[in-house]
């Protein structure tokens, strides 16, 4: 046989298995989707296409993006947090109200509300972890507590709905330089949320892909039982990923205070779903052990494409939550196909 004929096998198994892997990505059917979605409003609207409109895209993406990364984690984990969208707004009002209050430097809000919130966050991964409560229960409580207590302190403390003006009193500047600034890049504005976005990204990536860690929240998602017979920290782990959150609620609480130096009370509520809906277009699975933070990562990019480019092609933004509805039920079942073709090629 010749050395041709002796390679042909080799050759076509590398291919097969080079396809398989292909299959098997999380992201796959959200990376599909979003070139779609970018196609179809390239040709709809005559400035989608511009630097400034691509930024003002990755903007609107970033804002959720930031949030959909740790969700997505968490989500991997087989874990939910329904307090995630009014935890944002928490850390925004405990970092304005601390900063005004004490009339202090506003990095000492700042430092305040990231121990609050990481606080919150480790609170719903222990009693998760101690009632054996369903995820659902735990972080809806959180949620209502959450949402009551931000409208009760800002009008206690404040006699209002929102927190007084910070933008004048010291560390101003320089947190607003941080957390809501915007960096000219070849004469187009760029948000520094997007920075804050990819870093986020990257960071994921590498626990998921690079460490233990990263295995212990695959084992932990896909069975949890299992995972602790072999020794993995199951309780641990979700104390984590529940303190991830509260930790990208954190950066964008305090985006949202420094973009606008003050905070309604009400705000975030709903936008919880808005962080799952993101992962789950991304490719991360109701039930856990599946996923990844680049597909989240595009998951926010098709939330952000949609909502702008509906705007620059001047249809009705009535329409909006029809096409994300849509988006959700197409990229699942894309996901769910991909998994099965992926698991038949086996």
């Amino acid at each position: 046989m010749s050395a041709t004929t002796d390679g042909m096998p080799e050759e076509r198994f590398l291919q097969s298995a080079s396809a398989r892997r292909l299959l098997s990505r999380p992201e796959l059917g959200s990376v599909v989707g979003a070139v779609a979605v970018f196609v179809v409003f390239a040709l709809a609207a005559d400035g989608f296409l511009r630097a400034s409109s691509l930024s003002t895209v990755l903007y609107a993406s970033s804002t959720i993006g930031i949030m959909a990364v740790p969700v997505a984690l968490l989500m991997i984990g087989g874990e939910f947090d329904l307090s995630a969208g009014v935890l944002v707004t928490s850390s925004a009002l405990i970092s304005s109200m601390t900063s005004y209050q004490l009339t202090a430097n506003v990095w000492v809000g700042v430092g305040v509300s990231l121990l609050a919130t990481l606080a919150v966050g480790a609170f719903n991964g222990f009693l998760l972890t101690r009632t054996r409560l369903p995820s659902f229960i735990v972080t809806l409580g959180t949620f209502l507590m959450l949402t009551g207590m931000n409208l009760g302190f800002t009008k206690l403390i404040d006699g209002t709905v929102s927190t007084k003006t910070i933008a004048d009193m010291e560390g101003f500047p320089a947190a607003h330089a941080v957390f809501a600034s915007t960096l000219t890049v070849g004469g187009v504005d760029v948000k520094v949320t997007i920075l804050w976005w990819i870093a986020l990204v990257a960071v994921a990536s590498w626990i998921l892909l690079r460490t233990r860690a990263g295995n212990w929240i695959l084992a932990v998602g896909g069975n949890a039982d299992a995972a602790r017979a072999v020794g993995v920290p199951v309780a641990r782990t979700r104390v984590a990923l529940y303190m991830g959150v509260a930790l990208g609620a954190w950066i964008s609480g305090q985006h949202l205070l420094f973009s606008y130096d003050v905070v309604q009370s009400g705000e975030g509520v709903g936008n919880e779903l808005i962080y799952i809906i993101a992962a789950v277009i991304g490719g991360c699975l109701i039930t856990g052990g599946h996923g990844s933070a680049v597909g989240s990562a595009v998951g926010a990019l098709l939330f952000g494409m949609t909502s702008k480019g509906i705007v620059f092609a001047e249809w009705n933004p009535d329409w909006f939550k029809f096409f994300l509805g849509a988006m959700l039920l197409l990229a699942t079942l894309l996901n769910h196909w991909v998994r099965k073709r992926a698991e038949a090629a086996k």
